[in-house]
């Protein structure tokens, strides 16, 4: 293998300073060596074709999943000479007199990133896909249609889960409660807001008002759909409780739970000790990450308000359609009579109006189709948008409670340390009696536990950031999923329109044959003379 080339001191000082650096960014804490997975991540970020990476790889000395330091060098020169379009061998090793040159890599600071341990054994790294996410449950939220109460009339819904087989009735006051609890227990995490409960009063119309009922149920929906998933909130007691009690003690029941639980960072086991597997540059890194999520958030607004525009194009289609229809059916049915002389005693009208309120039933069921498309673009595009928007309005608030709840309070916890020290300063200075300097010591040591504590806490505030920042990347798998039921949906609704219009055509060219031998209007421009349609279109 190519570790004979350790012994040739030629090698050694052929290796190029950036070598070292990248040994630095991608070595193991625990140990001197590479793991090969990082190995093979670094390999995939060059331009070279699978066959040379796996040439490459296989001249590599790897022993149980890692390569060593000098393995690791053997590995970037072979890159270096490939991307200058050399055969990478042991022999172009073996041969080379001048320094290695340097590979084509990118940033040092994203190849930090790939310095990580197994996936089993870091427990920083998410390890789910967007399918075995939307595995672990499916919950439905339907209204019911009569409002309860004697006297306050509410909605009630029926949460229905596929996970534990359950079916409950729950107010909007018991997502409110639920998600009160989910934000005290996983202040660090994504809560998903919940929908707004109620608008203004005298701003709704009948209409309006249905509108709003049925966009609260999607929302109520949605949220508890990204909670139950949630890799973390899905093991909690708190989800379970809400989706399994049949009992209208629902609220006081979350509220004990949270109680005897506590937060998250009192029950974590690693907690105390995540600063441990953050990146030296973690703070660089939630700041590109959370600029690139900001721009990912307002690029799918944008997505979103298209796709809504769509859908409703569709719905407002199919109500033409449908009125277009419903005024031929209503012209071909008018019974008043005409004077023999308006026709020149031909019956010219009279087969006109009949063919006319015949076409009624294509434009209902064009209508109808034109209304489905809507339907599907609304359930299966602007849902699904909604939904990841939810997500990523729900990282946009936790970003927020991060800087103004964690880092605001560490920083007055560390204001009010520097205070008391200098308090201490000086009272032991002007002598002060021995117990007022007693209380200020025992006040400060107080204090330093108070301000370890909130170390403690702000990086398991990161670590938890990193672990919901990766699961906004696992759900931007969505986009496909998306467009893909778009054009699944344009395909399906031009393809059944297309069908019923075909099947028009006849009946268009019966009903323009009575019509004092007017052809049939063509097709397309080749079909029929249209010099002869002129008379229509001037």
């Amino acid at each position: 293998m190519l570790d004979s080339l350790a012994f040739k001191p030629s090698f050694w000082c052929s290796v190029p300073p950036y070598y070292r650096e990248v040994y630095e960014a991608v070595c193991c804490k625990q140990d001197d060596r590479v793991q090969a997975e990082v190995f093979h991540r670094l390999l995939s970020r060059t331009d070279l074709p699978a066959s040379v990476q796996t040439q490459i790889a296989s001249q590599l000395d790897c022993k149980e999943g890692f390569l060593s330091k000098l393995s690791l060098y053997k590995g970037l020169a072979l890159i270096a000479l490939a991307q200058q379009g050399k055969q990478p061998s042991q022999k172009l090793l073996e041969n080379y007199t001048q320094e290695f040159p340097k590979p084509h890599l990118g940033e040092l600071v994203d190849l930090r990133a790939l310095k990580m341990q197994s996936t089993s054994d870091n427990p920083l790294l998410l390890t789910q896909t967007l399918l075995e996410l939307q595995d672990i449950d499916t919950i439905q939220v339907e209204l019911i249609p009569e409002k309860k109460g004697l006297f306050l009339k509410h909605f009630e819904y029926e949460v229905t889960s596929q996970r534990f087989r359950s079916s409950v009735y729950r107010r909007y006051s018991d997502f409110d409660v639920l998600h009160e609890v989910l934000l005290h227990r996983f202040a660090y995490r994504m809560v998903p807001a919940l929908p707004p409960k109620r608008v203004l009063k005298g701003v709704l119309t009948s209409t309006s008002e249905k509108e709003f009922i049925e966009g609260r149920r999607r929302g109520l929906r949605r949220f508890i759909n990204l909670v139950a998933r949630h890799p973390f909130f899905s093991e909690d007691e708190l989800i379970k409780t809400f989706l399994t009690l049949n009992s209208s003690d629902v609220q006081n029941k979350l509220r004990e739970s949270i109680k005897r639980a506590g937060d998250e960072f009192l029950t974590c086991k690693i907690a105390t000790k995540a600063k441990e597997y953050l990146p030296p540059d973690i703070q660089a890194q939630f700041s590109a990450s959370r600029e690139l999520i900001r721009n990912i958030f307002n690029s799918f607004q944008k997505l979103r308000d298209r796709a809504e525009r769509m859908a409703i194009r569709s719905v407002e289609n199919a109500t033409d359609l449908m009125m277009f229809g419903k005024e031929l059916s209503a012209l071909g049915s008018d019974t008043i009579s005409v004077p023999y002389w308006a026709t020149t005693n031909n019956n010219t009208w009279g087969t006109l109006r009949q063919s006319l309120k015949g076409l009624s039933v294509e434009f209902a069921i064009l209508a109808d189709k034109a209304a489905q498309q809507g339907k599907r673009e609304e359930d299966d595009v602007v849902e699904k948008l909604n939904l990841f928007l939810d997500l990523l309005q729900s990282y946009k608030d936790l970003c927020e409670r991060h800087e103004k709840g964690v880092l605001h309070e560490h920083h007055r916890a560390l204001q009010k340390y520097s205070l008391m020290k200098r308090q201490m300063l000086s009272a032991t200075a002007q002598s002060k009696e021995p117990v007022s300097v007693e209380q200020l010591e025992s006040r400060i040591v107080q204090q330093e536990n108070a301000i370890l504590t909130m170390e403690l806490r702000n990086y398991f505030s990161l670590f938890c950031l990193c672990q919901e920042t990766q699961l906004i990347f696992i759900y931007l798998q969505i986009t496909c999923y998306i467009i893909g039921a778009l054009v699944n949906s344009q395909i399906q609704g031009h393809r059944e329109m297309s069908e019923v219009w075909n099947d028009l055509q006849p009946k268009l060219g019966s009903l323009f044959g009575g019509c004092s031998g007017l052809l049939s209007p063509p097709l397309t421009p080749q079909q029929g003379d249209w010099k002869s349609l002129a008379f229509f279109t001037n």
